[in-house]
């Protein structure tokens, strides 16, 4: 396990699902955590406050038009899904400068997940260079093992950003 880079980082959590918020809250005690529950408090929070990270719903707030705000802003974005996930939704959220794509079903590890962010961060590498690693046996049973046959160009760059 590398560094805990996660103490006393300040994240914003956007999510429609008091449950959602509540869960991510209580997995990331160390963090100052600051919650938005729909699209415009989380728009007005990312423009006026400093946050390290965002963690940004997709569907219920708008989750890639704050994506689009937190990587003008500078602030390191992180797409949270139940109801969009799917490849083509984890390719738009890398394309669109996310720094991970991660299933709720996933979110009892979500300290992992953000110290590998602030971990590629430290070492100068791409966001996404442990993402495959952890994802994708995930993605294997979810979408079966051909789920980056749709886009084999995307996937071999991918790869070379790592």
């Amino acid at each position: 396990m590398g560094n805990d880079w996660l103490p006393n980082k300040r994240i914003l959590i956007v999510d429609d699902e008091p449950d959602v918020l509540e869960s991510l809250k209580e997995l990331l005690p160390m963090c100052d955590v600051v919650e938005a529950s729909n699209f415009e408090d989380g728009k007005q929070l990312l423009e006026t406050e400093y946050f390290d990270m965002a963690i940004l719903d997709i569907m219920g707030v708008d989750g890639y038009q704050l994506l689009e705000i937190a990587t003008e802003r500078k602030v390191i974005p992180v797409m949270l899904t139940a109801h969009a996930l799917s490849v083509e939704d984890t390719k738009k959220s890398f394309k669109g400068g996310a720094a991970s794509y991660v299933p709720k079903e996933e979110m009892a590890n979500i300290a992992t997940f953000l110290n590998d962010i602030f971990d590629a961060k430290e070492q100068g590498k791409s966001f996404w260079w442990r993402w495959l690693d952890r994802f994708a046996s995930y993605y294997d049973k979810k979408f079966g093992p051909e789920w980056q046959k749709d886009d084999p160009e995307f996937w071999k760059k991918f790869d070379s950003w790592m």
